[in-house]
């Protein structure tokens, strides 16, 4: 299995007047969104399962793939790394499923898989982290496939 962690791109402030779920994204979230979301669509096998949570920024993200998705109110802004885990159907899934989420979840779920404890690592606004794993001996270890933030992932 390979799990592909997609944070979403920069959204407004939130604020008193604003419910934290309905930020959007800014004009540089967009753009940002879009090219990160294009670099996916050429790596992302086509039978890639896509998840996101409900939160408006995020679904925004996740559009600029241009891929089927489904929302899961398991990732949303309040959710744990194991519920993201569960929703992904880590680490017996089959195939790669990219989740699409929020921060500090996502840095969790990569100290969790990675480090063997939950921490807090940080993961840029629209970068993505790429996981999967290898047969090394008895043991199916996880490994960091590719590491991309979306300044680097093209204009």
């Amino acid at each position: 299995m390979e799990l592909i962690l997609w944070r979403h791109a920069e959204a407004e402030p939130g604020g008193p007047e604003l419910r934290d779920e309905a930020r959007a994204l800014t004009a540089k979230g967009r753009k940002q969104a879009a090219r990160m979301g294009e670099w996916l669509d050429r790596q992302l096998p086509g039978s890639c399962r896509v998840l996101s949570s409900p939160a408006v920024r995020t679904v925004q993200t996740v559009e600029a793939l241009g891929r089927k998705f489904k929302t899961h109110v398991s990732l949303a802004p309040d959710a744990s790394a194991a519920s993201v885990l569960e929703a992904a159907q880590w680490p017996q899934a089959a195939g790669a499923v990219l989740v699409v989420g929020h921060q500090p979840t996502l840095g969790q779920v990569a100290s969790l898989l990675l480090a063997g404890q939950e921490q807090d690592w940080l993961l840029r606004k629209g970068a993505v982290l790429w996981i999967a794993q290898k047969q090394v001996g008895e043991q199916t270890l996880p490994y960091i496939k590719a590491a991309l933030t979306a300044d680097m992932a093209g204009k």
